[in-house]
């Protein structure tokens, strides 16, 4: 399914996670690149002392491969200048042709430094292709997916992300698991029918027998916040997979609250895979 990787590496121990992650979506014979994004000679330093430009370069090559021995993975190595890390990876796979980038959580925050900063995230929103995120500790597991779980609404992007897990799940003989939420009514008609006319009863029942009909596919329908039950549903499954409704696949990822929830709770890997112009067109 993916056939080049990026995969943001900075030098902390997150960085296994989203080389383990990547070493697992990639297909057999793809390309990983491992890229550590540098200010270089924008800072004050390097400005007064070009010289440690090279200093700093020959230090992080050997940081990185240092991380791809210890990840037991082939892999090219990448240093790129910039002023940000996401802005850097996003252009990056726009002119390698990536379709994936990976990257690892962090204590600090939802994307660990690869999302700090207003520039970051603008960058990330218009991602040109897929993007995956490891949580804290995924180096440390081992094995291939055993039951890899989608976010399904019935529409265009979740038909997509249905479809991606089908194809992963196969390689290994994972069991493919989706889930649909059925939203508290305000969510669904923001008020132009009153909840008293809604059987949410009837609905999650009627949901749960269309989920049940998808082929290969083991089913389920309930009700809640969206963000909360998938981040639940998460806590049985190695992989996670959801679509984007925006043409980056991190734009309503960071802006919307069931993304923005699902990432900071999720006990799973989380795959986002952007909204082409096909399931544009659908939608």
């Amino acid at each position: 399914m993916f056939q080049q990787a990026l995969v943001g590496v900075d030098g902390a121990v997150t960085g296994r996670d989203a080389i383990a992650l990547a070493a697992r979506l990639i297909e057999p014979g793809g390309e990983l690149t491992l890229m550590h994004v540098h200010p270089g000679l924008q800072t004050v330093s390097h400005t007064l002392t070009p010289a440690l430009e090279e200093a700093d370069r020959v230090q992080i090559e050997q940081m990185l491969a240092k991380v791809r021995a210890d990840a037991g993975v082939e892999a090219g190595i990448a240093i790129v200048q910039g002023p940000s890390p996401g802005q850097v990876l996003h252009e990056q796979a726009e002119a390698r042709g990536s379709d994936l980038i990976v990257l690892a959580s962090s204590r600090r925050g939802v994307l660990g430094r690869a999302v700090l900063g207003d520039d970051t995230r603008a960058a990330l929103n218009g991602a040109p292709c897929a993007v995956a995120i490891a949580p804290v500790g995924y180096g440390e597991r081992s094995g291939a997916f055993e039951t890899v779980g989608v976010g399904y609404d019935a529409s265009p992007e979740s038909e997509a992300a249905l479809s991606a897990a089908k194809e992963l799940a196969a390689r290994s003989g994972a069991i493919v698991s989706a889930l649909r939420i059925v939203p508290p009514p305000s969510y669904w008609y923001a008020g132009f029918i009153p909840p008293v006319l809604l059987d949410l009863d009837d609905v999650v029942a009627r949901r749960e027998r269309e989920m049940q009909e998808l082929e290969g596919v083991q089913g389920h329908a309930g009700y809640g916040l969206p963000g909360e039950e998938l981040a639940a549903f998460s806590r049985g499954l190695d992989l996670l997979i959801v679509g984007s409704r925006s043409y980056g696949p991190v734009r309503r990822l960071i802006h919307g609250s069931t993304s923005n929830y699902l990432l900071r709770h999720a006990r799973s890997p989380v795959l986002i895979l952007p909204r082409s112009g096909e399931t544009a067109a659908r939608a």
